[in-house]
């Protein structure tokens, strides 16, 4: 009887779907491969791979007083989330990451 019933918890637990929000990936972002981003946090949320950028070097040319610079992981949910809710425009690639300027409304 005990068999049966851890078969049917397991079966169970199986079948169920695991709930993905779209732009939230699982787990701490990815590290930038290089020193090119300062990742200030999270850009819609606290846990938001898209982190709000701050002025680097490489940054720099890119900052602007009226819009946001944030940066994803290249090819992450996080990523295609933030072009398909905002007017996102990539303006560079580096470190496996894909920057990004939002205008502010």
């Amino acid at each position: 009887m005990k068999k049966l019933v851890l078969l049917g918890a397991l079966v169970a637990l199986s079948s169920c779907d695991e709930t993905h929000t779209a732009g939230q990936e699982s787990g701490a972002a990815p590290v930038p491969t290089n020193d090119d981003l300062r990742l200030v946090g999270g850009y819609r949320s606290e846990d938001d791979w898209c982190q709000l950028t701050g002025e680097t070097a490489f940054t720099g040319n890119f900052l602007d007083h009226t819009a946001d610079l944030v940066s994803c992981p290249t090819g992450s949910d996080a990523a295609q989330s933030l072009v398909n809710t905002y007017d996102a425009q990539q303006v560079a690639e580096t470190g496996g990451y894909t920057v990004y300027t939002i205008p502010r409304e």
